[in-house]
């Protein structure tokens, strides 16, 4: 019990695999000792990955996070958009989720990734009640959803790396990132690859997993083994048989046809955010690469036949990229099960990414859940195993919650929608809407979101973005928390910095360019370091 580790041992490769794997490396400083195969001699990481098993790779979104988890594990943003066919994400637009009653007219919001003006110290909701007739929330509060509009960037080509006029993320070649995360990690930070498949697990006398048995690289020990495996879960599933928690009853999506689909012309222009449109039992992304667009239909196939939803991906693409593009189009089909494990770390074993759970990405966690995992690791790294089960309880606790609170924000879209089908009616059922979402709704009902309703500092999603799906969607907060000060001075101020938004969104539409341009430059130039 008072073995200090020394070695961790990452099982599968792939986003998840190798992004854990430069976090973790980045904060150990892992390439100092990594020329000794002693583990007394100093921290080793090492990562086996199966030559055999490819990764699903439908291409991914990531949060603005992202940004300083690259720039901590030393990689260039500049090598990053050019090596991963990356572009700029600014937030998601929401197309036909308000409902039927509005199809044809303007059913669309934005959820951005700029909180709104002056959020530390004012909330605006409760004054954008008043004017909610005369402009959608949020471009009262944010320049940001304006860009949207012309496919702008939130940044100039002078702005040094990682820097930003707006705040940003990310869309990305999964499999392209893979690869520069292994380059990067195995040439820079001193991480072990191994090429082979798990013929075996050994187990220690106190049930812990005492190695690997590989069948190219012999039997592979480790003091912490983290299952990055993808949905097989080799480690934490199948060995340890932690069971998975269904979430079905709370979201019912469970299957995906992906596709990727060029555009037009070399220069049509790129959304930098990412598309979600509804449809009759499920919804369809769309995600602007540089070289190519990946479109994708997400649905429930209890209430859709596969056929259907190949159908209106069909009509989807032809109607934005042609009918060649869809006679074209080879589609994949993705099935999943939402929901986590029962626990994502036990005994020496601790999943990340699809190993420990998976649900519909609609707001592109899926990444994040690595980031915030990996870190939480490397930062808390274990210094002995009588010390790992108390970091292991904190792991458990901590994610169990963020998990809970992201099937309370995605199911938030679901809820407020009014469109029609049984899908969306199931979705509104009060037996389907977690118990905390259904209190959180009942009370922003008479009072907007705001810090308060933050139960911890790390909150996966801020009270902003509770404000931009509830007022994007069209909901009402009847109460109003200014009746309780000034009421004139809390108008006036409000109704300033609604000005001061309004006056920084005409000088970004003015001053940045479009996200290809930038795109374009960056692969002419490059960005400045900072």
């Amino acid at each position: 019990m008072e073995k200090n580790i020394h070695r961790v041992v990452i099982l599968g490769g792939g986003s998840a695999g190798w992004l854990t794997a430069g976090i973790i490396a980045a904060e150990h400083a892992v390439g100092s000792n990594s020329g000794s195969s002693d583990p007394s001699d100093g921290f080793q990481l090492i990562l086996v990955e199966s030559p055999d098993i490819s990764t699903i790779g439908v291409g991914e979104g990531t949060w603005p996070s992202m940004r300083s988890t690259l720039q901590k594990m030393g990689i260039s943003e500049t090598e990053f958009f050019r090596e991963c066919s990356a572009s700029f994400k600014q937030g998601t637009l929401f197309k036909n989720w308000l409902g039927s009653d509005k199809q044809g007219s303007h059913d669309s919001y934005i959820h951005p990734f700029t909180v709104p003006q002056s959020y530390a110290d004012t909330n605006l909701a409760p004054h954008w009640q008043l004017i909610r007739d005369q402009v959608n929330f949020a471009d009262a509060v944010c320049p940001q959803s304006a860009l949207a509009e012309g496919y702008q960037a939130p940044k100039k080509i002078s702005t040094p790396e990682y820097a930003f006029q707006l705040n940003y993320g990310y869309h990305l070649d999964a499999g392209k990132f893979a690869e520069l995360l292994r380059a990067h990690c195995v040439d820079k930070l001193g991480v072990i690859h191994i090429k082979a498949n798990v013929e075996g697990i050994n187990s220690a006398a106190n049930g812990d997993i005492a190695s690997i048995v590989t069948d190219r690289a012999g039997t592979v020990e480790g003091d912490l083994f983290v299952d990055c495996s993808g949905s097989r879960s080799l480690l934490l599933g199948e060995h340890y048989q932690v069971p998975m928690r269904s979430k079905r009853q709370y979201l019912f999506n469970n299957t995906a046809l992906a596709a990727q689909v060029p555009y037009g012309a070399p220069e049509d222009p790129i959304q930098s955010f990412t598309l979600s449109t509804a449809q009759s039992a499920g919804w369809i992304w769309d995600i602007g690469l540089p070289s190519r667009r990946g479109i994708g239909h997400v649905y429930s196939d209890a209430h859709n036949t596969e056929d259907r939803a190949r159908e209106e991906l069909m009509a989807y693409i032809e109607a934005s990229a042609g009918k060649q593009a869809a006679d074209q189009a080879m589609v994949r089909k993705i099935q999943f099960e939402p929901g986590h494990r029962a626990e994502f770390w036990h005994k020496n074993c601790v999943a990340i990414g699809m190993s420990a759970g998976f649900i519909e990405p609609l707001e592109a966690s899926a990444l994040v859940l690595v980031e915030l995992s990996a870190a939480m690791i490397a930062e808390q790294l274990p210094a002995n195993r009588k010390t790992m089960d108390l970091v292991a309880k904190r792991f458990n606790d901590k994610f169990l919650y963020r998990w809970d609170r992201i099937i309370d924000f995605l199911k938030l879209h679901y809820i407020l929608s009014q469109r029609e089908g049984q899908y969306w009616q199931d979705h509104r059922d009060p037996a389907s809407i977690p118990d905390h979402l259904a209190e959180q709704v009942a009370l922003w009902r008479h009072q907007s979101p705001w810090h308060r309703d933050s139960a911890h500092v790390d909150e996966l999603f801020p009270s902003a973005s509770f404000q931009y799906v509830l007022y994007g969607m069209g909901f009402e907060t009847k109460g109003s928390t200014t009746a309780r000060r000034s009421e004139q001075q809390a108008y006036q101020r409000a109704g300033s910095l609604f000005q001061e938004n309004a006056k920084r969104t005409q000088q970004l539409q003015a001053s940045l360019p479009t996200n290809r341009e930038l795109i374009n430059k960056i692969y002419s130039y490059g960005m400045q370091k900072i």
